[in-house]
Formats: structure tokens, sequence, C-alpha cells
């Protein structure tokens, strides 16, 4: 590799991780039924929160906190599980294109 594609590659890479941080800097809230998620631009859920007690009348407020935590984790884990597989499918045709990515993707990422 010559200096100017390792300069364009490393160029990429911190313009890469400025993306990434502004990402994980973006909250996107979606409401239904008084149960608020909100979710970061790397779509990991950030935090829960049942706003009304509507949905689930009669709620303690540690079974609320314990369901709020339980609904994020199993999002996080579900949504965690989708992008590996879609990485093992990804990196299949990329190397079958003759791309050859490390796993787990490109680095930095």
């Amino acid at each position: 590799m010559d200096f100017s594609k390792a300069w364009e590659m490393m160029k990429l890479q911190q313009e890469a991780m400025k993306i990434k941080k502004e990402l994980e800097n973006t909250i996107i809230e979606a409401e239904v039924g008084g149960l608020v998620i909100s979710v970061n631009g790397e779509m990991k859920v950030e935090k829960v929160d049942f706003e009304t007690a509507d949905l689930i009348p009669g709620l303690s407020p540690s079974q609320k906190a314990a369901l709020e935590s339980a609904i994020a984790e199993a999002v996080n884990k579900g949504v965690k599980k989708s992008q590996e597989v879609a990485a093992e499918k990804m990196q299949g045709v990329m190397g079958s294109m003759g791309i050859n990515l490390p796993a787990g993707g490109m680095p930095g990422m």
C-alpha cells in the first residue's frame, strides 16, 4: 500500500470514528401507549420508561424499574445478535467479492 492510500484509509477511519461518536450522542425517542423507549444512533436502547400506569396497572416502583431494565436489556441483546448475524452474512458476501474484512467488521467501527 502506498503512502497516499494509507493516508486516505487513516482519514476514512477518523471520519468513521467521528460519525460513531455523533451517533452515540444522538437520542431518538419512540412512544406507544405510555411506554417510551430512547435509542441512540448506534441502535442501543438508552432508556425505557413507563410514563403512565395504564399499560400495566398496579406496578410497584421496584417492579416498574425491573421491567424497564429487562426490556432495555432484551432489546439490546436482540439487536446485538441481529448485527452479529448480519455481519457474518456480509463477511461471506464480501469474501466472495474478494474483499476480506476482519472478524467484527471494519476496524474502529
